[in-house]
């Protein structure tokens, strides 16, 4: 049974309780249970979050946990986590097989010393403060999660979920957290190298039915998506659709599937081996030389760039911390 300890800091973010939902659901779909998770504060006792929500938690008491996942605070502001918190990280990472930080605690596992000369990643409102903060860093602010050895960094929010499926695939491989991510009615975990920004919530639309239209271009991307066709998604006419969409986006459909197209094949990228004309065609450009122009004006660099700098990250990746 691997014992995971989730650790929360006073002041506490309550949705990084989500991570425990990770665990448990997989514990659920194995033959048999392997996870035992305990929540855990420098004293124990009840403890509040930054929400106001409280919740009883057990003092620690041993170190050698298989995962401790430190939870965050809401920042900026938060109270400083006290030396005895400090060492308790210390020694756990001492102790436990991995170290994982959700959101802002990468402030936390900053301040025991535990990150010098690592990658890391946070909140993206919050990177530069970490950098900043804890100069001998290296704070990658647009990654969903890092793993730089036994040391797991997320970033804010919902992140932690796709950090916690991670782990379940290190632990039981990558079917098993397939499967969890379906339970929990979750997209697939996004990948580490992925972008913390989505081309859906820039675009921002105001109505369901053009919400329809962008996630029906999002499973379709290798179809031409003519507006007509978005029409008929969103049940407009085409004339409405293209004037209602431009209002709600400030975007032009074809603009707009175009973020989303490089959004896609960005992923794609920095999360397979795929050659640039493959993932062009996967992701509905008609071919390389129309990609390599969206990722210009998206991106500023050409994605035989992009696709370099994402082998060399995994590269790095894969020198021990």
């Amino acid at each position: 049974m691997k014992q995971i300890g989730l650790l929360l800091p006073p002041g506490f973010q309550a949705l990084d309780f989500m991570a425990s939902t990770v665990f448990e659901v997989a514990n659920t779909l194995l033959d048999e249970p392997c996870y035992d998770m305990t929540v855990l504060s420098e004293e124990g006792g009840m403890l509040a979050s930054s929400s106001g929500i409280q919740v009883l938690t057990a003092p620690i008491t041993r170190y050698d946990y298989d995962t401790l996942l430190v939870a965050g605070q809401m920042m900026p502001g938060a109270a400083p986590a006290s030396e005895g918190f400090l060492e308790i990280l210390r020694r756990a990472a001492e102790e436990s097989r991995r170290v994982a930080a959700l959101c802002t605690g990468a402030f936390l596992l900053a301040q025991a010393g535990l990150l010098e000369g690592r990658r890391a990643t946070t909140h993206w409102e919050l990177g530069r403060t970490l950098q900043h903060a804890f100069p001998r860093l290296q704070v990658d602010e647009n990654r969903i999660f890092i793993n730089a050895g036994k040391f797991w960094t997320s970033a804010g929010m919902t992140a932690c979920v796709d950090l916690c499926l991670a782990l379940v695939e290190d632990d039981h491989g990558i079917e098993v957290s397939r499967n969890v991510a379906r339970k929990m009615v979750l997209y697939h975990r996004r990948s580490g190298g992925q972008s913390q920004f989505s081309s859906l919530l820039e675009l921002q639309p105001k109505s369901d039915r053009i919400q329809q239209a962008l996630t029906y271009a999002k499973r379709h991307l290798r179809k031409p998506l003519s507006v007509d066709e978005l029409a008929d998604a969103a049940n407009l006419s085409t004339r409405q659709f293209s004037r209602t969409f431009r209002i709600e986006t400030g975007q032009s459909p074809a603009r707009a599937i175009e973020l989303l197209r490089v959004e896609a094949a960005r992923a794609m990228m920095e999360d397979s081996n795929h050659p640039v004309d493959v993932v062009a065609r996967e992701t509905g450009f008609a071919d390389s030389e129309r990609m390599r122009r969206a990722f210009l004006r998206a991106f500023g660099q050409p994605p035989q760039a992009i696709k370099r700098a994402a082998r060399e990250q995994a590269a790095q990746f894969a020198q021990p911390a």
